[in-house]
């Protein structure tokens, strides 16, 4: 009969090793998992912040009178680092679609695209504003 201490050491040598990598390994997965999820979610905030300036510059325009809302929303979108895809500009609206490259998030498959909407209310310009 053997005992408990030579049975462990003919058979279960080196376990512990195997386990220890298959964790490792894993971690390594989720750490990688992590800052992909980090890098999409931040390309989108960055393509939301360069969509809401872009309609706010293109609503500008439109409450100003001048003929160059788009142009105004592509120039805003630009500094924001990123490309104005689409702007519905019409009347006293302003709907623009941008899409953002980071350079952070390389590795996702697609543009960070957001959607921002913009309307010029004249209610309050004449008189206070109901609280």
């Amino acid at each position: 009969m053997t005992n408990v201490a030579e049975r462990n050491e003919r058979g279960e040598r080196g376990a512990f090793t195997v386990l220890f990598v298959a964790v490792i390994a894993i971690a390594c997965i989720l750490v990688v998992s992590a800052s992909r999820l980090g890098a999409a979610l931040t390309a989108r905030a960055r393509a939301e912040t360069a969509a809401d300036a872009a309609a706010l510059a293109a609503a500008d325009s439109l409450a100003l009178g001048a003929p160059d809302a788009r142009a105004q929303a592509a120039e805003i979108a630009a500094a924001h680092g990123a490309r104005l895809v689409s702007c519905d500009c019409a009347g006293l609206a302003a709907e623009v679609v941008v899409e953002l490259d980071a350079p952070i998030a390389a590795a996702l498959p697609r543009p960070a695209r957001a959607r921002a909407r913009a309307e010029v209310d004249f209610s309050c310009a004449f008189a206070p504003c109901p609280r």
